[in-house]
């Protein structure tokens, strides 16, 4: 049976571990896709009927919170990331070099 693009991406989104973020573009590539940051970000904002999938953990390239308009409640992303430890000042994740996760290639 093959698995579709976005249980993919959740997959990989899974394994972001607490306290820790990681990129669109970290995803797709390591999924095999590197020019499909877009195609995560959508499989993202579709994740929030999934309680398991650690949404608020995935961010642009630079740290910036840019999905924050898909969580219910006008700073749940930025609430969630500070309940972990990651502070957020202007949407942005301060020391984003200290929280990013980068993902192993992964074949699924």
């Amino acid at each position: 049976m093959e698995v579709n693009f976005f249980d993919r991406v959740y997959a990989l989104a899974r394994q972001i571990p607490y306290g820790k973020v990681t990129s669109y573009g970290a995803i797709a590539k390591a999924l095999g896709a590197a020019r499909s940051a877009r195609m995560v970000g959508w499989a993202m904002n579709a994740s929030h009927n999934l309680q398991d999938v650690p949404a608020h953990r995935v961010v642009n390239r630079t740290g910036l919170l840019t999905g924050k308009h898909h969580f219910q409640g006008t700073n749940l992303m930025q609430q969630l990331l500070e309940n972990e430890g990651i502070q957020v000042i202007d949407n942005q994740i301060v020391d984003f070099e200290k929280h990013f996760w980068s993902p192993e290639v992964q074949q699924f």
